[in-house]
């Protein structure tokens, strides 16, 4: 099936796919330069279609088959993809399901329309990630660099060695979510593996802290790793957004 276009106000081109009716809509939010066509991402639609679920994925600008390049995006551009995807694409309420970066995008959604959401699955979710992990993590001669030329490379086990461009580090420190008030109204389900080795589990239970939330739960899963893709990972999301979905409805 081929994806749909979004063009967006800001003149970027979405790709995405939307399926079922049965509300509320299951959202995913990819993570850092991953794409909608995603283990995690397809396995939930999977899921989604079987029981009728209205259900959005869709890539980022810079990301899989939406416009742009990744180096020109940061967490802005990213959240104003999200916002216009749920706006234009959806009604009534959302679950929304993030991974990784998606969990910072979620929590993103969570401030510009606290109105729309009814519940909330992060997978290692990586809020505020360019400063606590990528700015912090710099040496002096990278944060040099960053002043002199404007981006730094960084090598990575998930991806090709990528660019942190000084753009996504100060854009990124307009959208922290762990230094101010964070209300999650809504029921939250964290999870989150013991081996992940690009967001450590005290960023997990950061969240956990700092969030102010009646109904947020936090599941380790010993042995799991960063992708949180096998079979009992997949089950395990599932089974979460089936929880939340079933909890009381607050839109």
């Amino acid at each position: 099936m081929h994806a749909q276009y979004l063009d967006t106000t800001q003149g970027r081109r979405i790709a995405y796919h939307k399926s079922g009716e049965t509300g509320p809509t299951v959202v995913f939010l990819g993570g850092l330069k991953s794409d909608m066509e995603g283990t995690k991402a397809i396995h939930l639609e999977e899921w989604a279609k079987a029981r009728g679920q209205s259900f959005l994925r869709f890539d980022y600008s810079g990301h899989g088959e939406s416009s742009g390049t990744f180096e020109e995006g940061c967490i802005g551009d990213w959240h104003e993809d999200a916002l216009e995807a749920v706006t234009a694409l959806t009604s009534g309420p959302l679950i929304l399901v993030g991974s990784s970066m998606g969990g910072w995008q979620a929590l993103l959604l969570a401030k510009a329309i606290p109105e729309r959401i009814a519940g909330m699955v992060t997978v290692a979710a990586a809020p505020d990630f360019t400063e606590d992990s990528y700015w912090a993590g710099f040496s002096e001669e990278q944060k040099q660099a960053m002043d002199a030329v404007g981006f730094v490379e960084l090598p990575s086990d998930y991806m090709d060695p990528y660019i942190v461009t000084r753009r996504m580090i100060e854009d990124g420190r307009k959208r922290l979510v762990l230094r101010t008030p964070l209300a999650l109204p809504f029921p939250v389900r964290m999870l989150q593996g013991t081996e992940d080795e690009a967001v450590s589990r005290e960023v997990a239970l950061r969240l956990l802290d700092h969030a102010e939330a009646e109904d947020i739960r936090l599941t380790f899963v010993k042995g799991a790793d960063h992708r949180f893709s096998d079979e009992t990972c997949l089950k395990l999301i599932e089974k979460s957004v089936e929880e939340v979905i079933s909890s009381k409805v607050h839109v």
